[in-house]
């Protein structure tokens, strides 16, 4: 599944004209969200990076945005994805896909609803040097 996914993104970055650690969470992210690196390089002013993010059962990503456009694979559990506005924007279950545009105008958190836990494949590119993302606070839902 892993090598599927890579050849997916890779292939989806390729098109786009886009060539193809340590961690960073947004605030406040869950206890137990941990994220390992995959592979990492730099073209140009351009970072991708691919992650793997693990948010346990009940725990969310802290409410954030990015400098750079994601391309997200669920690779176990479900996402529950909600923007600004407190609305969901999306659930996607194992073997789905995800795009984030980036931005501060795009500003969301990933929960984990489920009762297993969930993993995610995540490509960040990023410019040169910025962090995975950018905290923001909550825009005022009655969830973390």
């Amino acid at each position: 599944m892993r090598n599927a996914f890579r050849t997916a993104v890779t292939g989806a970055v390729a098109a786009a004209v886009l060539l193809i650690g340590g961690t960073a969470q947004a605030t406040p992210a869950g206890p137990g969200v941990t994220a390992k690196l995959i592979s990492q390089t730099t073209i140009g002013d351009t970072d991708y990076t691919l992650r793997e993010i693990t948010i346990p059962p009940g725990q969310a990503t802290g409410w954030h945005y990015h400098d750079g456009p994601l391309y997200g694979f669920v690779k176990q559990g479900t996402l529950s994805h909600f923007d600004s506005d407190c609305a969901s924007d999306g659930v996607y279950k194992a073997g789905s896909t995800i795009q984030e545009p980036a931005g501060s105008d795009h500003v969301h958190i990933g929960r984990n609803l489920g009762n297993t836990p969930l993993v995610l494949d995540v490509l960040y590119v990023l410019p040169h040097g910025s962090p995975f993302s950018e905290d923001a606070p909550n825009p005022g839902c009655p969830f973390q």
